[in-house]
């Protein structure tokens, strides 16, 4: 298996670009099957995500065609079945997000239970019991839930909690439903509202975009539609934790500085400095960070995704902090192994309690999940010696060129073992414009 080795001690300087965003593509992809007209995406991060989601998209019918390396046409006029298949699903928790739209579709979907990582008890069942109060049948069979409905209608949903992928399932299931639909406590966060405007884009009609009230008008059809991906702000934070762990200076270029305040709030806390540069932030280290407390929230509160690579920064605070999850409550997978780099942290409840600074030297760490291999990315990075990082396939999921953008930033990060460096597009399929 591929391994990633980091040489720390190097502060990281210079501009690194900022890629499209792991949690906007994957359900905007997914939405592609609610037309069987062509659809253009811009930015598409070159992650394995996007690999396994476009596979799952093949399987079905559906063509795909990079017509550069960050541009994907996606064409479902073809959708010949309505089974996610099982091998792939299971490796990704946004595999799910294909229920809806088959079902608004093809009035049928089997989709297994989803994977992904292991970070809590990311239930599905406001999912189902939404799409049930749209009219649709969903029974478990044989480790698959199998959704049928001859016609969906709209309905009124109260979510218990803002769940990201139950908003998103349910908007593109209402957006061809017979009548309106409307999702009370839907999520906010900033990909839950580039799949809003992307569906807007294909003629679906939606009202109350980047609020808790979401009201759907069905509409009988939906059009191809050309989209830019907005900009990732879960990777726009962890190269701003990594720059201000190592008393870097670095410019985050590409980003959308509007969906980073609450990181940017909690970076000034520590004393850390931030300026807005219109797309674009400029991030400053301090040799005496500051410890802040946080607590991770659903949108526009701190995100949960990012909780991990703080905690990383953290331990290099002066002095103790309490770092809270609020939304899952397995996410700390990523302490057990900080601690082998020398880190003074402890996990009581659903609460992380760090104290710095550490002086984190090298060792052998296995990544867990995406975002705990980003908090152990950050931690190599000022630790004193060499990390080795297995089980990097997480990372591969998550963050394109990691290794030419650290090293872009000066860092000393080789990968080994002779697989691929970063993932990217099979080059045999590109076209011209």
């Amino acid at each position: 298996m591929a391994q990633l080795l980091i040489e720390g001690g190097s502060r990281l300087v210079g501009r690194v670009p900022i890629s499209g965003s792991k949690n906007a593509v994957l359900p905007i992809l997914a939405a592609c099957l609610l037309t069987d007209e062509e659809c253009r995406l811009k930015n598409v991060p070159r992650i394995e995500d996007v690999s396994t989601m476009t596979r799952l998209l093949e399987a079905m019918g559906v063509q795909i065609r990079w017509l550069d390396p960050q541009q994907l046409q996606v064409n479902a006029q073809r959708l010949l079945r309505s089974e996610v298949l099982a091998a792939m699903a299971n490796r990704m928790r946004a595999s799910f997000l294909l229920m809806g739209p088959l079902l608004a579709r093809r009035g049928e979907a089997r989709v297994a239970k989803p994977g992904g990582d292991d970070i809590g008890m990311r239930r599905v069942e406001q999912h189902l019991r939404g799409l049930r109060l749209m009219g649709a049948r969903v029974e478990l069979e044989d480790g698959e839930y199998v959704a049928r409905a001859d016609r969906l209608r709209g309905a009124t949903i109260h979510l218990d909690m803002p769940t990201v992928t139950g908003t998103e399932n349910l908007m593109m299931a209402a957006a061809t439903a017979d009548g309106i639909t409307t999702i009370h406590n839907a999520a906010r966060e900033p990909h839950v509202v580039d799949l809003a405007m992307f569906l807007g884009k294909m003629g679906a009609r939606i009202h109350g975009i980047g609020s808790d009230i979401l009201q759907i008008e069905g509409v009988p059809e939906l059009s191809g539609a050309t989209h830019r991906v907005i900009p990732d702000n879960i990777e726009a934070g962890t190269y701003a934790f990594a720059i201000a762990a190592t008393g870097g200076e670095a410019v985050l270029e590409d980003v959308e500085t509007a969906d980073l305040r609450a990181m940017m709030l909690k970076l000034g806390e520590a004393g850390v400095e931030v300026e807005d540069q219109t797309h674009s932030l400029w991030v400053k280290g301090n040799s005496r960070l500051q410890p802040v407390d946080v607590t991770t929230w659903p949108h526009p509160g701190f995100p949960t995704d990012l909780q991990a690579p703080f905690v990383s920064l953290m331990t290099q605070a002066q002095g103790r902090c309490v770092v809270s999850e609020a939304v899952f409550e397995n996410r700390f997978q990523h302490v057990p192994e900080l601690r082998k780099l020398g880190a003074d942290i402890y996990v009581e409840g659903r609460s992380a309690i760090v104290s710095g600074p550490s002086a984190l030297h090298g060792a052998a760490v296995t990544v867990p999940d995406i975002r705990s291999g980003a908090a152990l990315v950050v931690a190599a990075l000022c630790a004193e010696g060499t990390t080795a990082l297995d089980n990097i396939y997480h990372l591969d999921r998550g963050y394109q060129e990691l290794v030419g953008k650290l090293e872009g930033l000066g860092a000393h990060v080789t990968r080994v073992d002779g697989e691929a460096g970063d993932v990217r597009p099979d080059l045999s399929r590109v076209v011209g414009d």
